[in-house]
């Protein structure tokens, strides 16, 4: 059982959620507001945020900033029936871990909900796992989020450093776009844009650029340099 916020204006479909989530035994609060979802998600701690992104005092973007901004670990899949991609794209690029499009399945909405959870529960299986991953000439600290380099700390967007631990986890071996998608942007979908290629050049322009190797037509590999 888990404590899931639902921010939705929309009535109908508030109490929809409500029912269909409290079927699969979750506990839900809801709030038509951005407002009221950022007041109850500071008051107490949610397992999972549902966020829409249509909301009738501030936009979804916003409200999702401010929650990762107060808390990077909170996971937010964002509900919505906007259309442009580049919005879908910059709300995962954003932090949020899942985007599931209006209309919706019911079973497909309940089984996204259910891997963003078990990945909650397996993140702090931690106890054996190291605090920092070795690079080429620095470290990345996993705890902190930051990139130790030269006696320096730089702190890493979201998805850099999403992105550069999935690297090193496997390093030398090759890791797909779709497998990028997939596991650092959430998305079970290719939206068919740059957006890997992107953050590869971004951490290239920190790290010695010849650590990440691209594979033609594949996608890239972190080695030793």
């Amino acid at each position: 059982m888990a404590d899931i916020l639902v921010i939705e204006d929309e009535p109908h479909l508030r109490t929809l959620l409500t029912r269909l989530l409290g079927d699969a035994g979750h506990r839900v609060s809801t709030s038509g507001t951005g407002s009221g979802g950022l007041q109850l998600a500071m008051a107490s701690a949610f397992d999972l945020i549902v966020l829409d992104l249509m909301l009738p005092d501030l936009s979804g973007e916003e409200v999702l900033h401010v929650l990762l901004a107060t808390d990077p670990g909170r996971r937010v899949v964002v509900l919505s029936s906007v259309a442009e991609v580049g919005r879908r794209v910059g709300v995962l690029d954003s932090g949020a871990v899942d985007f599931v499009p209006k209309p919706f399945s019911n079973a497909e909405l309940l089984a996204r909900i259910r891997l963003r959870l078990r990945a909650e529960e397996a993140s702090p299986a931690a106890a054996s796992v190291p605090r920092f991953l070795n690079g080429a000439g620095f470290q990345l600290d996993l705890q902190r989020r930051e990139l130790v380099m030269d006696d320096q700390r730089i702190l890493l967007p979201h998805r850099e450093f999403v992105l550069l631990a999935h690297l090193l986890h496997r390093r030398g071996e090759v890791c797909t776009r779709q497998e990028l998608l997939s596991d650092v942007w959430g998305m079970s979908f290719d939206p068919g844009t740059n957006v890997v290629d992107v953050y590869v050049r971004r951490l290239r322009a920190k790290l010695a650029a010849n650590c990440i190797e691209t594979v033609r037509n594949v996608g890239y590999r972190f080695i030793a340099c």
